[in-house]
């Protein structure tokens, strides 16, 4: 009767801490990982129009890196927007770099294409030089 108390209090133990575990995990720090894929706007452009599904299954959560300009900014969001096409947010605050028509590369996390605004989603964003 003990061995089967015990067995079970060790059950639930490893239980607990796995879902602890899985729930407190440790985030992702974008700015110091290796870009899964180095794109430009307009390749990106391409893939989605001729496979979605499968462009998103590709790029959905990676780090991705590219070059732009930049055509507006979103400060009150820590935002820019690349080539009219690429909306990307930074993590902190936006670089005191940032300019209109300034050519950039950044590095973020991809979130997905917005077919409403005709726009690619980053986030956590950093420049890269």
């Amino acid at each position: 009767m003990k061995n089967k108390i015990l067995l079970g209090i060790s059950f639930s133990l490893a239980i607990a801490t796995s879902i602890y575990l899985y729930t407190y995990k440790e985030h992702r720090d974008i700015s110091s990982e290796t870009p899964d894929y180095v794109v430009a706007i307009s390749g990106l452009e391409k893939e989605f129009s001729s496979n979605g599904s499968l462009a998103y299954a590709k790029y959905q959560d990676k780090t991705i890196e590219m070059t732009g300009q930049i055509t507006a900014i979103d400060a009150v969001n820590k935002g820019i927007v690349l080539n009219d096409k690429v909306f990307a947010t930074f993590k902190d605050s936006l670089p005191k770099s940032i300019a209109n028509d300034k050519i950039l590369n950044i590095k973020g996390r991809f979130l997905g294409y917005d077919e409403l605004l005709g726009e690619f989603k980053i986030d956590q964003c950093s420049v890269t030089y």
